[in-house]
């Protein structure tokens, strides 16, 4: 077999320019996603620890910058089949960068800042490199990767002049930077999404927001678990054991309800607001998804007769309304689903009315009272539709055979 046509040595490829291109995920990518689990830790202890406005704001800019880390990358390899040796170990350098803003999460307040801009500088400085090499090696001729290598190299140093200045300047520039990404991909006649090459496998991108949604989801384990072993799970109460047991169910319905109605869904055409509002949905949701495990930790903390933790319970019900939204926000931008019927605007309002009406009602009633109001907000986001399809679709196979 020809060095070139085994994966190891064969150039990078865009998917449109190949026939056997797939939608399946590589292992060097699943691997890019791993560390994304320590960050999203990081990031909820980070929240947990910082339970106020100005916490939430930090928190929000810095799952905001991760993600896009995260995307920009993803979106790299949705382009463009890359498997060979070079590839990976430019990967590997990536990862490396990664690795380094998670370390970094913890004391960004202070000497930490200076690490995490930097590192995620050279995060967007080997992506410059990454389409700038597809442009070396004639696999792009047209001006996506020359544009868009441009666009990363100018950003990096933008990030990087960041994290030698003092607050909030800091900040400032770094936050311009964050929102200059978005523009250099969404500005009418001049972003990059003009350019009929930048049209990623919608299959591959949504598969990938499926597992970094499981690794978002899987955070909330992690907080409750820990926070349960650190206390003793010998020492906890029976109350304490329910409680426990319900934050477990919560997360594992958040999954439920994503897979059945959105997860994997592909966008329904290739306008260009409705990529932008697919790939917008899906960082918001997360983020919520990031919100709500956080507060679950909340549930280790009391029994059923105190009343939840206040600052646990308003990013619990505010997680959980924005996560609804953006549930919908995402169904209305992808392709129609059988599952869409049951899962209507009124069954995804109901719970967000619910969740945000339990906040103002926690202070004033034993957690299990909360619990059993939030609790109601999210299952009946899988309870309704699922019941009403059995009944309607058990009518309509009475119709067909009668």
């Amino acid at each position: 077999m020809a060095l070139e046509n085994h994966p190891m040595w064969r150039l990078p490829r865009h998917h449109l320019d190949t026939e056997d291109a797939h939608d399946h995920v590589h292992w060097v990518e699943l691997f890019y996603d791993l560390i994304h689990v320590v960050i999203i830790f990081l990031l909820g202890n980070y929240l947990s620890d910082h339970l106020s406005f100005s916490g939430f704001l930090v928190f929000a800019g810095l799952f905001i910058a991760v993600w896009f880390a995260w995307a920009d990358s993803s979106v790299f390899n949705s382009l463009y089949v890359s498997t060979d040796i070079k590839h990976r170990m430019i990967m590997c350098s990536q990862i490396v960068t990664a690795m380094v803003m998670a370390a970094s999460i913890p004391h960004v307040h202070d000497k930490g800042w200076m690490f995490f801009a930097i590192a995620f500088a050279i995060n967007r400085l080997i992506i410059a490199y990454l389409y700038h090499r597809t442009n070396r090696l004639g696999v792009e001729e047209s001006k996506l990767a020359t544009h868009v290598s441009r666009n990363f190299l100018v950003l990096s140093v933008l990030f990087a002049a960041s994290a030698f200045l003092s607050a909030p300047y800091s900040y400032l520039l770094f936050g311009l930077g964050i929102f200059s990404i978005q523009m250099l991909y969404m500005m009418p006649k001049v972003g990059v999404l003009e350019n009929q090459r930048f049209l990623p496998r919608l299959g591959h991108m949504s598969e990938r927001f499926a597992l970094l949604l499981l690794i978002v989801s899987g955070e909330g384990f992690f907080k409750l678990v820990i926070t349960l072993s650190e206390k003793g799970i010998y020492k906890a109460s029976p109350s304490v054991i329910v409680n426990f047991i319900f934050g477990g169910i919560a997360i594992f319905v958040l999954c439920w309800i994503y897979f059945d109605f959105v997860g994997n869904g592909k966008p329904k055409d290739n306008k260009k607001w409705t990529l932008v509002s697919w790939w917008l949905a899906h960082l918001v949701l997360m983020m919520s998804a990031v919100m709500i495990g956080v507060a679950l930790a909340g549930e280790v903390k009391v029994g059923f007769l105190e009343p939840y933790p206040l600052k646990y319970g308003a990013i619990g019900c505010t997680g959980l309304a924005i996560y609804l939204l953006s549930l919908l926000w995402i169904q209305f931008n992808i392709e129609k689903r059988v599952a869409h019927r049951f899962a209507t605007v009124k069954i995804r309002v109901f719970g967000v009315v619910l969740a945000l009406v339990t906040l103002p009602i926690l202070p004033h009633v034993p957690a299990i009272i909360g619990n059993l109001l939030w609790g109601t907000a999210l299952i009946s986001q899988i309870a309704l539709p699922v019941t009403k399809a059995y009944f309607t679709l058990s009518e309509e196979e009475q119709a067909k055979t009668s």
